[in-house]
């Protein structure tokens, strides 16, 4: 039995066998356990309304302002002053349109991303991106990982292979969270998102910045993008890819359309679904326009925080040292300040902040992307106890095969894999943006009402072809960077040539997945059609 409701149509799971779904739940909603399980009141007013709707833009907005995203801010101000602070206003906006377009497909829909694309495209083709996005979290996770044991060694001076092994616990405080209540859940992570803005504001403020030079930098310019300028062996092009790869990440896409979907609301009352889509919206720009405030605070404070060029070690352990070495800073008030070993400790703390939020989003996006794509399910804690473990691996690996060099190699060797593990973003972004944007795109899918906007779909194409062409543009490099600093000219080659094979096969791929998504969108076209034909005979 079909059920036709906003004018999409949803394969009733009782009466079909599963082999013959065209669009199926993956077995259930989305995230059941907290599927539609926040009361929100009818009649109230704005801000009450806005305060209930708000939370799942926070889980969203964690995975612009992790571990990942540090480094590239803060060498970026370091190396080009304010020059990029158009480069991070850019990816916010960015970020603002695709999360505003995740989150109304999953409230409209009733299917988060991972689920409508595997509705409407091949189980071959399912499975590729499963794995594909799989390894772009466990990338992302090899970050957490890094800075959480970092911050582990920096503040209580664990050795680092321990403080990587303590790391795999936080399934534990995970397994806590699951008993407590989303709302809850969603409350701590805005209070470790403060802890994170409060920080870097109070050591900005601290450093008493050129204003005027942050604001003049909003604006992009001819140099934004150069290839010609030459600072500490970066340009401002690789420092732009890198924070444009730290910044947007396919998994947020499909967090936001499940966790959209946990204030219940009544489908069938299109006004309902409207305000929660509008709702949700501010949300998520809010705690958005929060993460852009932090990673501007970032770069300012390679700008002002630091002497320029004081930092030759951008990683997490060269950061902690920069703040509590006076000779590095750029004031007074800063140097009194840092005498007392609050700057670095406040970096630190922060840094754990950001490690332990990723780590709540990230299990939450592994669970949605298992049941969307390969419809397989498991526990909360043990689906994060085995990403966990799997992303630990080459941390160790690492920790172990510099164990024997000097301090400075071992955090050289740290902060290189952190960077490197990001190359899988690149491969998995268009595969997440792209079906996102062709489904919010349709009337078939979303319906007249909630269809993007022409200037929704023009600005939408724009920024996933420049986000994809940047990626993949930044890949050779991204590539060559695994054979470290002193890479020969054949390495380079090699390098080069490996990403060029990279780049056909993702382009490949990607002409799978929109044809796949045509022809699903052309069979969902017919049902509807002999829906229409049957209710008229009828």
């Amino acid at each position: 039995m079909f059920v036709v409701t906003n004018r999409k149509v949803v394969l009733n799971l009782a009466d079909q066998p599963r082999k013959h779904r065209l669009i199926e739940y993956a077995n259930g909603k989305s995230l059941e356990e907290i599927n539609g399980t926040v009361e929100v009141p009818k009649n109230i007013g704005f801000w009450k309304a806005l305060f209930m709707y708000s939370g799942p833009g926070a889980l969203v907005a964690v995975g612009y302002m992790d571990p990942g995203n540090w480094s590239t801010s803060i060498t970026g101000g370091q190396n080009f002053q304010y020059l990029l602070m158009s480069v991070i206003l850019m990816s916010s906006l960015i970020a603002m349109l695709l999360q505003y377009m995740a989150a109304k497909l999953g409230i409209v829909s009733q299917m988060d991303l991972a689920q409508a694309i595997r509705a409407r495209t091949s189980k071959a083709l399912g499975i590729v991106l499963w794995i594909l996005t799989e390894l772009a979290i466990m990338a992302t996770d090899i970050a957490e990982v890094i800075g959480a044991a970092i911050a582990l060694y920096l503040l209580f001076h664990i050795p680092l292979v321990i403080s990587v092994l303590i790391t795999v616990l936080d399934v534990l405080v995970l397994l806590l969270l699951t008993k407590i209540g989303f709302r809850k859940i969603e409350a701590i992570v805005v209070c470790l998102i403060l802890v994170i803005l409060l920080v870097f504001a109070y050591q900005v403020a601290l450093s008493d910045p050129n204003w005027g030079g942050v604001i003049a930098g909003l604006v992009p310019n001819g140099n934004t993008f150069s290839g010609s300028i030459h600072v500490n062996g970066d340009t401002p092009l690789t420092g732009a890819l890198g924070i444009i790869g730290a910044t947007v990440m396919p998994h947020n896409l499909y967090l936001h359309s499940a966790i959209s979907q946990t204030r219940k609301m009544d489908h069938n009352d299109e006004a309902d679904v409207a305000r929660t889509v509008r709702f949700s919206t501010w949300d998520s720009n809010i705690q958005l326009s929060l993460a852009f405030v932090v990673n501007s605070l970032l770069l300012i404070m390679g700008v002002a925080v630091f002497k320029s060029g004081a930092v030759k070690d951008p990683s997490f352990f060269g950061l902690f040292q920069a703040l509590s070495d006076t000779s590095m800073l750029s004031n007074g008030v800063l140097i009194g300040v840092a005498k007392s070993g609050i700057l670095s400790i406040l970096f630190a703390v922060a840094l754990l902040a950001s490690g332990q939020n990723s780590t709540i989003t990230g299990t939450l996006t592994g669970q949605v992307i298992m049941e969307g794509f390969v419809h397989m399910r498991m526990p909360l804690w043990l689906r994060r106890l085995i990403t966990r473990v799997i992303s630990v691996i080459p941390v160790m690996f690492c920790v172990a095969l510099t164990g024997r060099e000097t301090p400075i190699q071992q955090h050289e060797a740290l902060n290189n894999l952190m960077n490197n593990s990001q190359v899988f973003l690149a491969f998995a972004l268009p595969f997440s943006m792209v079906p996102l944007l062709m489904m919010t795109n349709s009337k078939l899918e979303m319906g007249e009402r909630f269809k993007n906007h022409m200037w929704v779909k023009i600005c939408g194409w724009f920024s996933v072809i420049a986000l994809t062409f940047l990626n993949l543009k930044g890949l050779p490099d991204s590539i060559a960077g695994f054979y470290g600093e002193n890479i020969t000219a054949a390495q380079t080659q090699t390098a080069h040539m490996i990403a060029y094979v990279l780049i056909v096969g993702v382009l490949a791929l990607l002409a799978w997945t929109i044809y796949d998504l045509y022809k699903g969108n052309k069979r969902l076209a017919a049902e509807v059609a002999k829906h229409g034909a049957l209710n008229a005979e009828n």
